[in-house]
């Protein structure tokens, strides 16, 4: 992944909790793998695992523009930073599981930290 499908990636993942992407079901295996990460990450404070699986609805293996991903990835950030403000966030992910506003912004800040 280059820089330009990387700002693209984020954005993506940022859409998610926007409710503006919806990914597909995974099974009951994945989703208690999911939760037990989220937990250990907020218990231990660390990273994303290396290696976890990304729904493909979030892989990015095309060409995208820097300038281009760049901006709206910047646009994304507000637009969550604003439904955050306002308490709007979904109360459910396919993967974590039950999510709080505290989840939501621990873990996109993970993300984003990890790229």
């Amino acid at each position: 992944m280059n820089v330009s499908q990387m700002l693209k990636h984020c954005d993506l993942v940022l859409q998610v909790a926007l409710g503006k992407l919806e990914l597909p079901r995974v099974n009951v295996l994945f989703r208690a793998i999911g939760i037990f990460t989220k937990i250990e990450m907020h218990i231990f404070n660390n990273g994303i695992p290396g290696n976890m699986p990304t729904f493909q609805k979030l892989i990015v293996n095309f060409e995208c523009d820097f300038d281009g991903s760049k901006t709206n990835l910047l646009k994304t950030l507000e637009e969550f930073r604003e439904v955050c403000e306002k308490n709007k966030l979904p109360d459910r992910h396919r993967l974590f599981g039950k999510m709080t506003e505290k989840d939501w912004i621990f873990l996109e800040y993970k993300h984003l930290d990890h790229h």
